[in-house]
């Protein structure tokens, strides 16, 4: 599968492991897991994926059953041949229910300190962590999700104008879900079912367009 390789909390270029150094490197965020995002989408593509975050245990995380109109429109991931996967992001995207235009929606599952999740949500990075817990500790859950069969709470964060973002954790891993534009946040408001494509896929998942959100 054809794969762009860059920083997962900057998005920018790295330099792979070699005679002087034993990581990938940087120039701004220094040491870490290289982000794999995909170029083009099929079957074989998420088949891919699904097996490789599967085996490490991190799930793929889809909203199902998705909208009228909406598609799986991206996939990236985080890790290397020596840590395996330790970040997913799964984009889909379709129309707004005002029908003013195109909303995207990015799942991000992820062990601590990889920085996917805040650099897609425009937080400061790399890890949310303990705001979140401290949140959770302080307010009742904006949001609540059924995530693996299981109601998972999130909680609204503070981001970017532009976009919507809510956090929490399932299956281990923090879980963030990032919605453009802001007002597509309802997508979570309607308690959403989001199921783990490492374990099932359905039928009747089509894709699209590639997005530019991951």
């Amino acid at each position: 599968m054809g794969v762009t390789v860059t920083c997962p909390r900057c998005d920018g270029p790295l330099r792979p492991p070699g005679l002087t150094h034993s990581e990938w490197l940087c120039d701004k965020d220094g040491p870490v897991q290289p982000m794999h995002r995909v170029n083009r989408l099929g079957d074989d593509v998420l088949a891919s994926l699904t097996e490789k975050a599967g085996r490490d245990g991190v799930p793929l995380w889809c909203p199902w059953p998705l909208p009228a109109g909406w598609l799986m429109t991206g996939l990236a991931w985080v890790g290397d041949d020596r840590r395996g996967v330790t970040a997913t992001a799964v984009a889909c995207s379709g129309p707004t229910p005002l029908g003013d235009g195109p909303a995207d929606v990015v799942l991000v599952a992820e062990e601590p300190g990889v920085g996917l999740g805040a650099r897609i949500a425009g937080l400061p990075g790399p890890d949310l962590g303990p705001d979140l817990a401290g949140m959770a500790g302080e307010a009742e859950a904006h949001a609540k999700l059924k995530v693996a069969g299981r109601p998972t709470p999130l909680w609204s964060v503070d981001g970017p104008e532009d976009r919507s973002v809510y956090a929490g954790e399932a299956k281990g891993r923090w879980l963030y879900a990032i919605a453009w534009p802001a007002h597509a946040g309802y997508f979570f408001a309607d308690n959403p079912e989001l199921r783990d494509l490492t374990e099932w896929r359905p039928a009747e998942l089509f894709f699209g367009a590639m997005t530019r959100r991951l």
